[in-house]
């Protein structure tokens, strides 16, 4: 009895540290050959330590920790069953230390990795690539415009390698625009178009090594995750950076900045292309988790930021022109200007806060432009995952119509505008309105189609519904 519950206790303890059953599923040896074996000690991968000695399934130790081991209990004479609560280690406890997502997979063989390398005739031309991008975001022409040309550029560079003397810069964006302009479902809908790897970092997190909070590495590391803990996918892949400008340089500051200009002297070797050492399944390298390198030199960085305040610091540069005389520009010149991002320049970010170094390494800048409330209507209903059609089809499955008048989608964009957050507050506004038919729909079966009116929208009215049985009858009439 009491084996019995020994064997229990090891499984329930071997499940808490994998997080899954202490039996192993059909098939797992194969998909555990994809990975790379680690040391236990070092963490580094065996394509790094050399050979590794297996001490037990799951554990092994590379022969440089196994020498610094024996040289320690040899020349320390360390005897640790004189020590007081210590007793010796079962090594096949110790097997599922480290989950076995935190691997890193094993690089192809030379001949195998040419047949999968890019293929320059399958990246999408730059026309292609915008009207796919077309199909998915609303307006922003020149923006995506400017991205479907650098990314063209950028996936040509990796195809094409380095096959001659003349090598090719890497073409990392610089996206500008005010917040719920589109500049993150811009930058998901282009990897989905592609089928790379994104990764989606905040910079607010981000501070120098040895602070709280994330390291510069586990940008990367995100990279790999999403990877599929795949090195040779994740160096062609796209890192995406929100928030950029809350990095910039603290003005008038007695402290150390250790989340604004550092990081982005941190940031440049990344940008630029290094080789970079960062941690597998895990922000920070302290953790208990294998390390792998990196090369930065084919990942597309795109940076992001709304940059608040770049419009004073434009309207400062603009109205050093006005002067006194008839032609001279007016101080308020440029005060109702709707997209004063457009006139930005290097010079302006500078004095933002950007250190020259780091806007260096991000040659291309693009600006989108705020939405308006034309816009906002056809974001509501055009594009191919809209909103509306998102809501049409829950209902659908309950066999209800969902409509919605012109008038009625004016009324959304306009409360969209008063509340200044662009088009993530078409979402806000429509999950409050939608909620009592949500909740009330799948009471009454012969509700047949709801269709949303300007009135319901103010609060000064109901939705319209129609009953199942007055349907048939208007198909019939048709």
């Amino acid at each position: 009895m009491q084996d019995k519950d020994y064997q229990e206790n090891q499984e329930n303890e071997k499940e808490e540290l994998t997080g899954e059953p202490g039996q192993n599923p059909e098939g797992e040896q194969e998909k555990e050959q994809d990975y790379e074996k680690y040391c236990f000690l070092c963490r580094r991968p065996e394509s790094q330590a050399g050979k590794l000695i297996t001490l037990t399934d799951g554990i092994s130790v590379c022969p440089e920790c196994m020498q610094k081991t024996m040289d320690t209990l040899q020349n320390g004479n360390l005897d640790f069953s004189r020590m007081p609560g210590i007793s010796m280690i079962n090594l096949s406890d110790l097997q599922n230390m480290m989950p076995r997502q935190q691997k890193v997979k094993k690089k192809k063989p030379k001949a195998e990795e040419k047949q999968e390398s890019f293929d320059i005739r399958s990246i999408p031309a730059p026309h292609k690539i915008k009207a796919s991008l077309d199909e998915y975001v609303i307006s922003q022409d020149y923006a995506k415009k400017v991205i479907s040309v650098a990314v063209y550029n950028h996936y040509k560079r990796v195809a094409t390698g380095t096959q001659d003397e003349i090598e090719i810069e890497k073409s990392n964006i610089l996206m500008l625009g005010p917040t719920g302009s589109g500049k993150t479902y811009l930058v998901k809908t282009l990897a989905k178009l592609l089928d790379v790897p994104l990764a989606i970092a905040d910079a607010t997190s981000l501070t120098e090594a040895g602070y709280i909070g994330d390291d510069i590495e586990s940008v990367i590391s995100k990279l790999l995750a999403a990877a599929d803990n795949d090195v040779e996918k994740a160096e062609r892949g796209i890192v995406f950076i929100d928030e950029i400008d809350k990095i910039a340089k603290k003005k008038d500051t007695h402290h150390r900045d250790v989340s604004g200009e550092s990081v982005q002297q941190g940031l440049l070797k990344l940008l630029e292309g290094a080789e970079v050492e960062v941690p597998v399944g895990a922000s920070s390298k302290n953790a208990m988790v294998p390390l792998t390198t990196v090369n930065t030199r084919n990942i597309l960085f795109i940076c992001g930021g709304a940059f608040p305040e770049l419009e004073t610091v434009i309207k400062e540069r603009l109205n050093q022109k006005s002067s006194m005389g008839f032609q001279a520009d007016l101080k308020d010149k440029y005060d109702k200007e709707p997209n004063l991002l457009a006139k930005v320049t290097v010079e302006d970010l500078r004095n933002f806060g950007m250190i020259p170094e780091f806007l260096g390494r991000l040659p291309i800048i693009c600006t989108l432009e705020p939405l308006d409330r034309e816009k906002l209507v056809r974001i509501l209903k055009e594009p191919k995952n809209a909103i509306l059609k998102q809501y049409q089809k829950l209902l659908a499955l309950d066999e209800v119509q969902l409509e919605f008048d012109d008038d009625a989608l004016e009324a959304i964009a306009g409360e969209a505008m008063r509340r200044d957050t662009g088009a993530r507050a078409l979402r806000a506004i429509i999950e409050e309105f939608m909620l009592d038919i949500m909740y009330e729909i799948p009471k009454d079966d012969n509700i047949g189609r709801v269709t949303i009116t300007r009135e319901y929208i103010e609060h000064r009215g109901g939705p319209l519904i129609a009953m199942r049985g007055v349907l048939k009858l208007e198909q019939q009439e048709l």
